[in-house]
């Protein structure tokens, strides 16, 4: 079977959003599994860089009124509401959704958010001792100042999603995990479990087995009380879904990925996975595709194959996955992040922790729950995995 690129588009060249990363500083929080390098320095993203962005992004939302720009960390919030609002003026009818640690946050900010119409993404872990890894600077347990930002969202009656890192997957407490979160009053929420990439260079992997036992109990506590969204379960019940039906998978083998473009502070553009900005390589220098100061990021994006160093041997990762692996019709192949921070700078390797984890483990832990009957809504993918 050949895989040659020019069977089809590897690469969609109109995004489904675009990620901005407003500063690199990511303030009060120094959670201890953070991929971020630059977390603790305070690099400012010009407007400049800002309006060009938005010279593409405008011309696609003319096409597409969902477009979305996600603006992400370090933590967006810390570069003020004065210096927000220059760097998304220039940004026609589009969406605007902010993910953030929640800190931060006040009447002012729930005020800005109201103005923009903005959609709130927070990131916190689960109950307190689930919450252990984010801290402060100083170290100290960061649970109870990220509920008082979401209570001020909530007594603005602003809706918000939630994104959690689980560091041990225990089936044990996924109902008491799953609660929490229902209780809390997000709409959906996203499940990530702790990965190795960045400076996170943490080598702790769960059991697959046991990985597999909480995607399961997960899905169990969510059936029995389905008040939210669960992104993770929403994909594999789509894919279930669309198997049963003789459809074609989530992702067919012809499909064009969605680059999801990350600009970094300067300018830079890092396609497919945002946990490469800041990071460097000797083979492949910053992972950048160009900068959106000299060059368009539509262009950017139609060139993207030639002026990406580690394309080629991330699609030959991908091949190898399509090749090798029975759940690639699930995954696709898996994010280039993991691919390089697991397997020692390379990009054409196949299983990594995270695909055991959070891929397989999730989709033979969610399919023991499939029914014909079972409660879902649509639910278009979430950024920030």
């Amino acid at each position: 079977m050949t895989t040659s690129t020019e069977e089809f588009e590897r690469l969609a060249s109109v995004p489904g959003a675009v990620i901005m990363q407003p500063t690199t500083l990511c303030q009060p929080l120094d959670c201890r599994y953070c991929y971020l390098p630059f977390r603790h320095e305070k690099h400012l993203m010009p407007v400049e860089v800002a309006q060009a962005v938005a010279q593409s992004v405008n011309e696609w939302a003319r096409e597409d009124p969902r477009f979305e720009i996600v603006w992400h960390g370090g933590e967006p919030l810390s570069v003020g509401r004065l210096h927000l609002t220059k760097l998304m003026a220039p940004f026609g009818r589009v969406k605007h959704t902010v993910q953030t640690n929640a800190v931060l946050i006040d009447d002012a900010w729930c005020e800005f958010f109201l103005q923009h119409d903005m959609g709130v993404g927070v990131s916190i872990d689960g109950p307190p001792d689930m919450n252990r890894s984010r801290v402060t600077r100083v170290g100290h347990p960061a649970h109870r100042v990220i509920l008082r930002g979401i209570e001020r969202l909530k007594a603005h009656s602003i809706p918000f999603s939630a994104i959690a890192v689980v560091t041990d997957p225990d089936p044990a407490r996924a109902a008491e995990f799953y609660d929490f979160f229902a209780d809390l009053g997000c709409h959906s929420l996203g499940v990530n479990v702790e990965e190795q990439e960045g400076a996170n260079t943490t080598t702790r992997t769960p059991d697959p087995a046991r990985a597999t036992e909480f995607w399961a109990a997960l899905t169990a506590a969510w059936r029995a009380r389905p008040v939210i969204q669960l992104r993770e379960v929403a994909r594999v019940l789509d894919f279930a879904r669309a198997v049963l039906q003789g459809q074609a998978s989530g992702r067919p083998a012809s499909a064009a990925w969605d680059p999801l473009p990350t600009i970094a502070y300067d300018g830079g553009v890092v396609l497919l996975s945002p946990e490469l900005a800041g990071f460097t390589d000797p083979r492949f220098g910053d992972f950048t595709t160009g900068n959106v100061l000299h060059h368009s990021l539509a262009g950017l994006l139609s060139e993207a194959e030639q002026r990406t160093s580690w394309l080629p041997e991330f699609w030959r990762g991908v091949d190898a996955c399509r090749r090798t692996c029975p759940y690639f019709a699930f995954c696709g192949g898996g994010h280039a992040a993991n691919r390089y921070f697991e397997h020692a700078g390379r990009m054409d390797g196949t299983r990594t922790s995270y695909c055991t984890t959070a891929k397989i483990a999730l989709l033979e832990g969610v399919t023991r729950h499939v029914r014909d009957d079972e409660p879902h809504t649509d639910h278009r993918p979430r950024h920030g995995r």
